[in-house]
């Protein structure tokens, strides 16, 4: 139980001048199943909380749905080994080109094997290109943007024609020429990246593919941080700072990053879905993971000669999976611009 303990007087007489001792709570007669109920019932609240915001979220812009659906694409993409109903390497020879049925929900290719799995194995792949690449390129260049932007002068001159010499050449065909010559170049190695209770294996195609794809987006994120550290440049705060004599690395880190960062995250989101776009046409044309491993663009072209014989669901699956994928990074992207910019702040708080 709770005791306190007050201040008195010798005689028992209160100080009225002295105030009194804090309340101290006694604790050490609870017991920790005591306190575990409360720490649930805490957690289920935030977690309820939580849950009833993102529905009024989806309720004023249901853009904000498809965010919903790339998570569960990215859960299931994760969780491949113990959601998919089949092994997407296993061959069934008694199976070959079948229809839609309840054991193969969206049939099978031209050696067996259930498309459904090899979807959700595919994603595997499919998004973490597209991440890892877009993350990659977007860190370089928003680092070679937020130096030109804030140095200015020879600095600035070159890394600009750095970036006009690559948005020169067509994005396509330049990740096209980095992934053929990297691969011709590099041997037959598989980097393996553990996660407890499954293992995600990237073919050197695939890690050529993501450096290709990081290089053409490098031009993208150096001009968006260019233009925004310009303007950021000029504020009175950054004068104040460079006046304090404060270093140009806490500058850029303190000052410079947080205020461009909004742009760069929606940018993010939306060069996502056309890197997963560039890896699967990379892929369509023999440049990504080799085969039997599942991936949607090297799975499209297999099933390229069937669309002609009337057998369209071996392509159906991984299309219907890269439009969905897409779509939904375009959508959830809009949604989290008109989010972060302030002129729809301003206007939700003058309504």
């Amino acid at each position: 139980m709770a005791r306190s303990v007050e201040s008195h007087l010798p005689g028992g007489a209160p100080d009225d001048d002295r105030p009194l001792a804090p309340i101290i709570p006694d604790t050490t007669d609870i017991s920790p199943d005591e306190i575990a109920p409360e720490v649930r019932r805490s957690a289920l609240m935030r977690l309820a909380h939580l849950f009833w915001r993102a529905l009024i979220a989806i309720r004023r812009d249901p853009r904000w749905l498809f965010g919903v659906v790339l998570a569960a694409m990215i859960i299931a993409a994760i969780f491949a080994p113990l959601i998919a109903p089949h092994d997407p390497l296993l061959y069934h020879p008694r199976s070959v080109a079948q229809p839609p049925n309840p054991v193969y929900q969206m049939g099978t290719d031209s050696a067996g094997r259930d498309v459904l799995s090899r979807v959700i194995y595919g994603a595997r792949i499919s998004l973490s290109v597209g991440l890892i690449s877009v993350l990659l390129g977007g860190v370089i260049g928003a680092l070679l943007g937020m130096l030109a932007g804030y140095a200015g002068g020879v600095i600035d001159r070159v890394i600009s024609v750095f970036v006009d010499v690559l948005l020169a050449f067509p994005s396509l065909i330049l990740a096209l020429a980095l992934a053929a010559t990297l691969g011709a170049s590099l041997g037959g190695v598989v980097v393996t990246i553990p996660l407890g209770f499954t293992t995600l294996q990237f073919p050197v195609n695939t890690v050529n593919l993501i450096i290709a794809l990081a290089v053409v987006r490098i031009p993208i994120y150096t001009r968006l941080a260019r233009a925004q550290t310009l303007q950021v440049r000029s504020l009175d705060y950054m004068m104040a700072a460079r006046s304090l004599g404060t270093r140009t690395w806490s500058l850029l880190r303190r000052h410079v990053m947080p205020n461009i960062q909004s742009a760069l995250l929606v940018q993010v989101t939306i060069s996502i879905s056309f890197a997963i776009l560039d890896e699967s046409v990379l892929s369509f044309l023999g440049l990504g993971a080799p085969p039997p491993t599942p991936e949607w663009g090297s799975m499209i072209s297999e099933a390229e000669p069937f669309l002609i014989n009337g057998d369209p669901w071996m392509m159906l699956g991984p299309v219907l999976a890269l439009v969905l994928t897409v779509l939904s990074l375009n959508l959830f992207g809009d949604a989290l611009r008109d989010k972060l910019d302030p002129r729809n702040a301003d206007r939700g708080v003058r309504a």
